[in-house]
Order: structure tokens, then C-alpha cells, then sequence
């Protein structure tokens, strides 16, 4: 059995003058990843593998959940990919496909458009919100088989989540 969770990144300041990579998470997503990092640990959705963009708003994001879904002795292993930041699901499902058959759960935090589209590819039958996955947006998608199998239509949506802090 695979478990994703696909994680949108929590709420970023606009940028004002910052670029793009550089965007910081506000006071009210610092509080959003932490909330979401609760749900996580509270549904047993600890991950094994952590596959973050390198933007600085998801790696804010995962660093404010890692306290409540990694306590100490359990870290995951984490990996910052840029694929993550820069291409599409196509690219997205590549990597997942090479995720190692150790790892039974893995985090991906992400951005819109593409973790709402990858969530959705997965299950396409599931009912879910229009406009894909908000802020601190969480869907929990599983399968039975390996990484490699990691296709559209492969991942049943266990659980979705939008967490406030």
C-alpha cells in the first residue's frame, strides 16, 4: 500500500518586490502548516519521504508541520526538487514514479495549479472542490502496488483536508 499526501503550500505574503521563489509564508500560514501538520499526525499520515519545492513559502510550510507530524527520532528523509516548483504534473508523476518501494508514505508539498491537478488525475472520480485545493489544502490519496505504479487513475482520495490555524 503507497499513501500521498499532497500538501498545497500555506498562505505567502504577495511578494512586494521579492520574486517569485523568495515569497515568505504570514503569520496566518505559519499557524495554517502547523494546523495541517496536527491533522496529519492526528489521521497517522507520517510521512517517510518528504519531496518539497525549494520555493521559500514550502519550505516554510514543511518546516512549520515537520514539529507536529516528525516528532524527534521519527525525521523522514527530505528532499527539495525543483521539478516541483518549475514543471507540471506530467514531471510531477515522473518523480513519483522514482520514489524508492521503501518509502510508504510520502509528502509532496507543492503549489496550485499543479498539486490540485495532480490530486485530481489521480482520482478523478472523487468528488472535490472546483477550485482545486486552497491554502494548507491537503489530499490523501493511496494504492496498492509500488511508486512505479504512480499513474492517473491509480490513487483512490482517502481524505481531504483544509487546515486552519
Amino acid at each position: 500500500m503507497r499513501t500521498l499526501v499532497i500538501l498545497r503550500h500555506a498562505k505567502a505574503e504577495p511578494g512586494d518586490g521579492l520574486g517569485d521563489v523568495d515569497r515568505t509564508l504570514t503569520q496566518r500560514g505559519q499557524a495554517d502548516a502547523a494546523a495541517a501538520g496536527g491533522w496529519l499526525a492526528a489521521g497517522g499520515y507520517r510521512p517517510d519521504l518528504v519531496l518539497c519545492s525549494p520555493a521559500r513559502r514550502t519550505r516554510q510550510t514543511w518546516q512549520a508541520m515537520a514539529i507536529e507530524v516528525a516528532p524527534s527520532g521519527a525525521s523522514p528523509t527530505v528532499r527539495y526538487e525543483p521539478a516541483l516548483y518549475q514543471c507540471g504534473t506530467e514531471e510531477v508523476f515522473e518523480l513519483l514514479r522514482e520514489v524508492p518501494p521503501e518509502f510508504g508514505v510520502t509528502l509532496l508539498v507543492g503549489h496550485n495549479p499543479t498539486v490540485s491537478r495532480l490530486s485530481a488525475m489521480l482520482d478523478p472520480e472523487a468528488t472535490r472542490d472546483s477550485d482545486g485545493l486552497s491554502t494548507s489544502g491537503i489530499a490523501v490519496h493511496t494504492w496498492d502496488g509500488l511508486w512505479s505504479d504512480c499513474r492517473p487513475g491509480a490513487g483512490v482520495l482517502l481524505a481531504s483536508h483544509t487546515a486552519r490555524g
